[in-house]
C-alpha cells in the first residue's frame, strides 16, 4: 500500500472548549491554530478541525452493519491491529462511553477488523477500526 496523504475535515461543535479538552486529553492529539471559533488537531496524522456551530436537533441516523446500528455519517482512523486494544483500553479507562463496544467483525471473513464507536462531546460519531490484515482495506 503507498502513503497516503493526510486528509483534513472540519466538524461542527457546539462547546469549542469542552472538544478542545476531548481531542486533546482523552484522544491524544496535539492542538495547532486555533481561534474563538476553531481549533486545529493533529488527528493520527491528519488535519481535523472543530469549528463552533451552534447546538441543532438533527436526528441521529444509523446504518445496520453486522448487526449494530452504526451511526452515520462518522469519521475515524484505521490503526495498526497491534494498537487497537491498548487504545481501546485506554478510551475505556477514561470513562468515555461506547455506541458501540470495541469487538472483531467479520471475523474469519475478507475484511475481518475490530472496530468500536464512540461521540464526542458534541456528539460526533468517531469509529476507530484496525484490519486484521491492511492489505485488505479496499477488498471486496
Amino acid at each position: 500500500m503507498s502513503q497516503l496523504s493526510p486528509f483534513h475535515i472540519a466538524i461542527p461543535v457546539h462547546n469549542l472548549e469542552e472538544c478542545r479538552v476531548f481531542y486533546r486529553d482523552i484522544l491524544n492529539c496535539e492542538e495547532g491554530r486555533s481561534s474563538n471559533l476553531w481549533v486545529d488537531f493533529n488527528f493520527f496524522g491528519h488535519q481535523l478541525v472543530i469549528h463552533y456551530k451552534a447546538q441543532s436537533q438533527e436526528d441521529t441516523i444509523t446504518n445496520a452493519v453486522d448487526g449494530k446500528h452504526v451511526p452515520v455519517p462518522h469519521y475515524g482512523v484505521v490503526l495498526p491491529w497491534e494498537t487497537f486494544n491498548t487504545f481501546a483500553n485506554d478510551i475505556k479507562r477514561k470513562g468515555i462511553s461506547f455506541i458501540i463496544e470495541p469487538y472483531i467483525r467479520f471475523e474469519g471473513l475478507i475484511g475481518e477488523q475490530a472496530t468500536m464507536f464512540f461521540k464526542d462531546p458534541s456528539g460526533n460519531a468517531l469509529e476507530f477500526k484496525a484490519f486484521k490484515d491492511i492489505n485488505q482495506l479496499f477488498a471486496k
